[in-house]
């Protein structure tokens, strides 16, 4: 690098030229192009589902035994953009009292059959709700609340909505964690459930795994008391929960079933499913 002389036409001294890689610049000033954020990558983000990648990581040990299901479970399901166009007259009729509908992943990427999947639940006289597949790695989780809400995942206080759920599990693009500790994701989660309860005036649901819940945020029992429960586990029984909480909301049991998606039990009888949707003054 070095600089050279330049002169007007009266022959005096006037300013400098820098020569970089053999670029002059005027002035002697150089300025680097500001380096852009490498884009998030959606590639797998349409077949990315609540419990893909649980059943992935942990496997599928056989569901419960249906015929001596707890008479006070209420059958529902969740579904997403994998699951395709769904018939929901005959998930209502096969069962189908509730059902969640994936909306958002990320900060940039919107579920396009959701209006479809979301109305059409509605339609059917089946209570729905949206859910949100976090990705901590690629902005905050405020960020991604503010995002989910305006996509979809705001709630409504017409008795047949479900309040919004943040699916926090393994991450399909490597890392298990999100690259970040576990106090960093506690927090992380924090700052998506504050924004979430800020903006609807309800608390979000957690939908997770214990096993990944001890692995990525340390097992903390923050949340126990404000969010109320959807666990993933496909076995026999629901098992060991995470730290905080004595029970679950909502149960993801099986991966395939009589209904279209995934199989859940709320953990109750309708008229709690209800009072979930209706809002605090209900559920009192």
């Amino acid at each position: 690098m070095r600089t050279v002389p330049g002169n007007d036409r009266g022959g005096r001294w006037r300013r400098s030229l820098l020569i970089v890689a053999g670029v002059l610049v005027p002035g002697g000033l150089l300025t680097a192009p500001a380096s852009a954020a490498p884009a998030a990558d959606y590639s797998l983000a349409g077949d990315t589902y609540a419990g893909a990648q649980i059943a992935a990581h942990e496997g599928v040990h056989r569901g419960p035994d249906l015929a001596r299901a707890d008479v006070d479970q209420t059958l529902g399901h969740d579904v997403s953009g994998h699951t395709g166009a769904v018939d929901w007259k005959a998930a209502s009729g096969a069962g189908a009292r509730f059902t969640y509908v994936k909306a958002t992943e990320g900060t940039g990427f919107v579920n396009p059959q959701f209006g479809a999947q979301y109305d059409g639940a509605h339609a059917a006289g089946i209570i729905r709700g949206a859910y949100h597949f976090a990705r901590p790695d690629v902005s905050g989780g405020a960020q991604q609340a503010e995002y989910f809400i305006a996509n979809g995942g705001a709630w409504r206080g017409d008795g047949k909505t479900l309040p919004g759920a943040l699916d926090i599990e393994y991450n399909p693009y490597g890392d298990a964690c999100y690259g970040k500790s576990p106090a960093d994701m506690t927090n992380w989660i924090a700052d998506f459930t504050r924004t979430y309860l800020a903006k609807e005036g309800r608390s979000a649901l957690i939908y997770t795994s214990t096993t990944w819940w001890k692995r990525c945020t340390g097992n903390t029992n923050r949340f126990g008391n404000t969010n109320p429960l959807w666990l993933a586990r496909y076995a026999p029984q629901i098992g060991e929960l995470p730290a905080g909480w004595d029970k679950q909301s909502i149960w993801q049991f099986s991966r395939t079933g009589g209904l279209p998606g995934d199989q859940n039990y709320y953990n109750g009888p309708f008229n709690r499913v209800q009072a979930l949707a209706s809002g605090p003054a209900a559920a009192a």
